[in-house]
């Protein structure tokens, strides 16, 4: 630029000069050439435009083509969207109009306790309502006592914990305080590094014993799910997804009172006692010796007494085959907590001997339930 004006003397050199192909280069992926010249703004923004919008027209072919490749491509490597939308739209889908529900009463972990409730009964012979039941016991006695057991040790180890972890955090508060009074921390301060420590310490503890709190919940995670799979099987068997002879043959093998095992019970007698076992169990898992129940603890329970009561008027409605087997499971389950509370048995389980123990825990049990309730003995 001389005397306030621009020298256009190498525009011609300039790769923007006349019949220079800009497609081409691009289309080859080539670099453009850098100009021969210190190019600030010019002021010719109407040629400039005019050059982009005659690229932009050439390259919209192009841009287009490479889209549609591209939309292909991930459409060939991710449809899992289109397939999951399609699938819940689809009548047996979990988001079709027959729901969650009809879509996990025919989802395969349910087929297959069909399966095993049908080879067990051929195998012994039982008929129906004691197929349930032996189905209920066998389930418990071989998946969820083991878990129990591996609980047991688990709640012996934290047990036995406390009062290390009790003796280090008087430890680790002394030495935050002084900490604390060297470099001058304030109140606030002093709590985030005596919290952060005592976290890590705990955690250490953990690992060194192996007895992580959130192992103990394995048994929930096993025993919930399997338990709902048996019920929605035989919610199957007994409104005839299976066939009309599989619910024949439920219609005519009850027992007792409960002869149709597809209909409710309408005396309530098989509700009733599933809640007053259930309520059972519970008060019997509160009744340990722990001087030191936390809050939490208190809701848990609580809320394990709710659900017993309400799982009553649940019980009454479906057929009686499910009631059935709730019932039997909560029986079982009541005698393997009994069972865990025996010396000799916890012995064989390898559980460690905690503080809480007790050589008559049979005795402790029903004084703890005298005491609670006014029982006369």
């Amino acid at each position: 630029m001389a005397g306030g004006r621009w020298d256009y003397s190498n525009l011609h050199s300039s790769p923007y000069q006349s019949g220079y192909n800009i497609m081409q280069v691009m289309e080859r992926g080539a670099a453009l050439p850098s100009l021969p010249f210190p190019c600030p703004q010019p002021p010719w923004r109407p040629r400039r435009g005019a050059l982009r919008r005659r690229a932009g027209r050439a390259c919209a072919p192009r841009e287009e083509a490479v889209g549609m490749w591209r939309l292909a491509r991930a459409g060939a490597r991710a449809p899992p969207a289109l397939a999951v939308a399609a699938a819940a739209a689809a009548p047996g889908g979990p988001g079709g109009p027959e729901g969650w529900y009809e879509w996990a009463a025919r989802s395969a972990p349910v087929h297959w306790a069909e399966g095993g409730l049908a080879a067990l009964q051929e195998a012994t012979g039982l008929p129906c309502w004691a197929a349930i039941a032996c189905g209920a016991a066998v389930l418990r006695s071989a998946v969820t006592l083991p878990l129990a057991a591996h609980q047991g040790r688990l709640l012996a180890k934290l047990e036995n914990l406390q009062p290390e972890i009790k003796e280090l955090t008087k430890r680790l508060r002394y030495e935050v305080s002084v900490r604390g009074k060297q470099l001058g921390w304030s109140e606030k301060v002093a709590r985030f590094h005596f919290t952060k420590n005592m976290r890590r310490i705990v955690t250490e503890l953990y690992v060194r014993d192996n007895c992580h709190p959130f192992k103990a919940t394995l048994l929930l995670w096993v025993q919930i799910p399997m338990w709902v799979c048996v019920s929605l099987a035989l919610r199957n068997c007994s409104v005839g997804a299976l066939g009309s002879a599989v619910q024949e043959q439920f219609s005519s093998g009850g027992a007792l009172w409960f002869t149709d095992l597809t209909a409710p019970d309408s005396t309530w007698i098989l509700p009733v006692s599933l809640g007053l076992v259930n309520l059972l169990v519970v008060e019997i898992f509160a009744s340990q010796k722990n001087p030191q129940v936390s809050r939490f603890q208190k809701l848990v329970t609580n809320f394990f007494r709710v659900v017993s009561v309400v799982m009553i008027p649940i019980a009454a409605t479906v057929p009686s085959s499910m009631a059935l087997y709730w019932l039997s499971s909560s029986l079982v389950g009541l005698s393997h907590n009994l069972l865990l509370r025996s010396p000799t048995f916890r012995r064989l389980c390898c559980i460690p001997r905690t503080k809480s123990d007790s050589d008559t825990p049979y005795r402790d049990i029903m004084a703890a339930l005298a005491a609670k309730y006014s029982f006369k003995k």
